[in-house]
């Protein structure tokens, strides 16, 4: 048996590295004026994000105010280029949809697995 196919796979799984891109969003909603309308603000613009961008969405913070949500945005990718691409798409996304929502600030981070 040729070892040299084996060698290759080993080198292959080295240098295989994953990427997470995070990113920390705080929205502002200042039509809601509770929280059932909150929930029906972002139920919509997460599954859009999800379905759209393919990556994991949830409200992570604020979620007893509402008008404020904290929200994670998560991809993960074997390139850290594709990562910031997705984030940096959801992001535009994000801004480029506020009518009901203002984007207050963001955070975002690659980290290598």
């Amino acid at each position: 048996m040729d070892p040299r196919p084996l060698r290759e796979v080993e080198h292959a799984l080295e240098m295989a590295q994953g990427v997470i891109g995070a990113a920390q969003v705080t929205l502002r909603l200042p039509a809601c004026h509770s929280l059932k309308d909150k929930r029906q603000v972002l139920a919509g613009l997460l599954r859009r994000m999800r379905t759209k961008f393919s990556v994991a969405v949830a409200e992570v913070s604020d979620q007893d105010r509402w008008q404020l949500a904290g929200v994670a945005v998560v991809c993960v990718s074997t390139d850290h280029a594709q990562a910031d691409r997705v984030l940096a798409s959801t992001l535009s996304y994000l801004r480029a949809g506020e009518g009901d929502y203002h984007v207050a600030d963001v955070t975002t981070e690659l980290i290598t697995l």
